[in-house]
């Protein structure tokens, strides 16, 4: 791990000691409009290394995504890859850099611990601070319509995971909000975890959450200031690590039909179900969320669990309806009669819901979308 303002700089350094000549980079059609890409490749070519481009990864990536870019690394015979952006670009880097030397197939990959073999080297570098996709072991493909999988292996963990904030500076504020907050579940959920809670993860949430909290209105409203943006960055990454280790899941399993029926952004999908979660999980993370209370308002003292657990939620709620973005269901255009097929849907991630720490059934996940819509 590289954090700096300005590492982005070292990458031709570090590309001579991966022994890298021919790299494959991984971007989406925005993050290419910005200049960023052109940079980095120009930074690359001047230092003799030779780029390719795959510039065509979408949000929620669908399996024929992932594939064409893997047929892509094969033609181009890269010896490495690049993911540049957000999650999505990440994800699919980490899937090419295993396809591209691979004979399993990507069907064949999913779930926990399914990857076979090696891969090529992989370097990640975020422009968001979200997802933390660059220092987990997972990848997240839209499969069929509506559907996502998890392809959950060590072999996704990058060689370098390279944090430039100078690259987040120009982050709308609306991204900058959705994808906050997601990184803010992430830390919630990986401390709240129900079977692989442990004193790693925790310290890690906490520290996330604690960055991200004074950080975040400052990132919305003040994009140019580096030290939010350092801090939003760090933090991202910080809450990644953490849930790598004690798994997300109820807001994940709720967000992700959202995702997958209406192309909401995943960190919106995220923000628009974390209170109604939460609230639901009270009865039985109380005294857990009491104790992430002084990570969001420092100095706050509860006299019991419960007090503390109300503040927190409370807190939440506050932060979430500071940001600009859709604050519903309804605002965000999702039909209310699907509210039912979207609780059926829910029920699909177990990988996740198992991590809960309050059992959710079909009905319940029913209520919990009515009570955010």
């Amino acid at each position: 791990m590289i954090f700096a303002a300005g590492a982005s700089e070292q990458l031709p350094a570090l590309c001579r000691e991966l022994n890298l000549s021919h790299l494959l980079l991984v971007t989406d059609p925005g993050l290419s409009a910005t200049g960023i890409v052109d940079s980095i490749g120009k930074l690359l070519e001047r230092a003799g290394v030779s780029v390719s481009r795959y510039s065509d990864v979408q949000a929620d990536p669908p399996e024929d995504v992932v594939l064409a870019a893997a047929d892509y690394a094969r033609q181009q015979n890269v010896d490495g890859v690049i993911g540049l952006g957000g999650g999505s670009s990440m994800d699919v880097a980490k899937l090419i850099a295993v396809l591209a030397r691979s004979r399993q197939s990507l069907s064949d990959m999913y779930g926990i611990g399914n990857v076979k073999g090696g891969r090529l080297p992989l370097i990640q570098i975020p422009t968001t601070a979200g997802t933390g996709s660059e220092v987990t072991p997972i990848a997240i493909v839209t499969t069929g319509e509506t559907t996502k999988m998890g392809v959950v292996s060590p072999q996704l963990l990058p060689d370098i995971a390279l944090l430039d904030p100078s690259l987040t500076t120009g982050l709308p504020a609306a991204v900058t909000a959705a994808t906050g907050i997601d990184a803010m579940v992430h830390a919630i959920e990986a401390y709240t975890s129900k079977l692989k809670k442990n004193p790693y993860s925790d310290m890690l949430a906490r520290q996330a959450l604690t960055l991200m909290a004074a950080n975040l209105q400052i990132a919305i409203e003040h994009g140019g200031n580096l030290e939010a943006r350092s801090n939003m960055l760090l933090g991202a990454c910080l809450a990644g690590q953490a849930f790598a280790n004690a798994p997300v899941a109820a807001v994940h399993a709720l967000a992700y039909p959202l995702g997958g029926h209406y192309h909401i952004p995943h960190g919106l999908s995220n923000s628009l179900v974390l209170p109604s979660v939460l609230e639901f999980n009270a009865s039985e993370a109380a005294a857990l969320y009491a104790e992430l209370l002084p990570c969001i308002r420092p100095g706050a003292h509860a006299p019991s669990p419960t007090a503390g657990c109300d503040q927190f939620i409370a807190a939440m709620r506050e932060l979430v309806a500071m940001a600009p973005l859709p604050q519903t269901l309804k605002d965000a255009g999702v039909p209310e009669a699907d509210l039912p097929m979207l609780a059926a849907d829910a029920m699909l991630q177990q990988r996740l819901l198992v991590n809960n720490p309050r059992s959710v059934n079909e009905t319940q996940a029913l209520q919990i979308y009515r009570a955010a819509y």
